[in-house]
């Protein structure tokens, strides 16, 4: 009688990934609520107060900029801002996150670009204007210009890959802070149009990454940053860029309220740009932050299976 070898095993198992926690889902969510109330902070503190009123009005009425540099950058970058090239732009980013095999992405990016600028279009037309300041205009919070910019850096930002990611921050932060101060230059917007507009997107932005990381189905592998350097420049040009801007906002407050006349208008205008390149700046580093939370765990090979041993024993 000859005895059956037993079946060999073979080892299935493989190295999973770790599944995200409650707290990589929710983060997402609570950058969207945080940046929500800051719009709305912004809105309340600059176009329903007296003092937001006269500081945001005083910014934009001094940039009486003659620099003819300058003023040729400023008017070829809102010329060139057009409703055909962010459409192009935008399409553009549907389909790199299509051809990346990434659908999640490319709904992502169209949910940020379509929310972002039709709720701008939204509150702009509805929110109430008082007239505080003597300066009698029709209600342009949040700008228009800036949030489609800006919307459309986002969008890139989320379905590129993150060996790029870093410099298109960069550039988009860029593009984004001169279109931002060139509608304040222009006077199409006030300072506070410019920065509830940022953080308008940046809510979109954050939910349409909260939707990703809902849905999502297996583990995501671990974030991928945008690098030290792109995060330190951003970091240090908000830093400095947003204490010029503070500085400048209780100087013209202290103006309004103690000492009229303190500050020149074009001091103003300086330090709300400032204050603008500031907030540009911390948005873009958080969202290329959060952007980096949204790639997924590349399946791990399955261990090799070790060969049957040989049956002890034989004929008996």
């Amino acid at each position: 009688m000859t005895a059956l070898a037993p079946r060999s095993r073979t080892s299935r198992a493989r190295t999973a990934a770790p599944r995200p926690g409650a707290g990589h889902v929710l983060a997402p969510f609570a950058v969207a609520l945080l940046a929500a109330a800051g719009v709305a902070a912004t809105y309340l503190a600059f176009v329903r107060t007296v003092t937001g009123q006269h500081a945001d009005t005083t910014a934009m009425r001094g940039g009486d900029v003659h620099h003819p540099r300058v003023v040729e950058v400023l008017s070829r970058t809102l010329n060139g801002t057009t409703l055909v090239t962010l459409v192009l732009v935008c399409l553009a980013a549907v389909v790199v996150g299509i051809l990346r095999h990434r659908l999640d992405l490319a709904i992502g990016a169209t949910v940020l670009v379509l929310g972002a600028n039709a709720s701008c279009q939204l509150l702009k037309t509805r929110l109430p204007r008082p007239d505080l300041d003597h300066y009698p205009a029709p209600n342009s919070f949040p700008s228009g210009h800036t949030a489609a910019a800006a919307s459309v850096a986002f969008a890139l930002i989320l379905v590129l890959p993150a060996a790029v990611r870093g410099m298109v921050a960069l550039a988009g932060a860029a593009y984004v802070t001169v279109i931002a101060i060139a509608t304040v230059w222009a006077e199409w917007h006030r300072p506070s149009d410019t920065i509830g507009a940022v953080l308008l997107v940046l809510a979109w932005s954050a939910l349409a990454a909260f939707g990703i990381r809902l849905f999502r189905r297996g583990p995501t592998a671990p974030a991928a940053g945008p690098g030290k350097p792109v995060t330190v420049l951003l970091l240090a040009v908000a830093t400095v860029a947003g204490a010029a801007g503070l500085f400048g906002l209780l100087s013209e407050v202290m103006a309004v309220r103690v000492t009229p006349e303190l500050v020149s208008s074009r001091f103003v205008f300086l330090t709300a740009s400032a204050g603008i390149t500031a907030a540009v700046a911390a948005v873009f580093l958080l969202w290329t932050w959060l952007a980096a939370g949204d790639r997924p765990a590349a399946p791990a090979p399955a261990k090799a299976s070790r060969p049957a041993r040989p049956p002890k024993g034989g004929k008996k």
